[in-house]
């Protein structure tokens, strides 16, 4: 499963509701540490596939969904579990950071 574009319209449908845990990329296309770290989000997309699913969210685009999970800096990483953030991570994570994520 590749990574799905998450927006204020489907956010709830896929994130908040969700049966699986869900890893949102909060990014921007100008920001030089968010290009960096979507290599690393995709390959975790794509070894996780059906057991995590992962989103991405345009901070420039999505604002209010920005501003309702308290993203300060990006790129954010938030792990969501039964419709809440359980672990985020700020800043370039390797991909094992983003698999210690799952089991803590």
């Amino acid at each position: 499963m590749a990574e799905i574009t998450v927006t204020a319209a489907n956010f709830e449908t896929e994130v908040l509701h969700s049966e699986i845990p869900v890893l949102v990329d909060f990014w921007a296309t100008w920001c030089g540490p968010c290009k960096m770290v979507a290599p690393v989000v995709a390959a975790f997309a794509e070894k996780y596939a059906g057991t995590v699913k992962v989103g991405k969210v345009n901070v420039d685009d999505e604002a209010e969904l920005a501003m309702r999970y308290g993203i300060m800096s990006i790129p954010t990483l938030m792990l969501f579990k039964n419709g809440s953030p359980v672990k985020t991570s700020v800043g370039y994570a390797p991909l094992e950071e983003l698999e210690a994520m799952l089991s803590e």
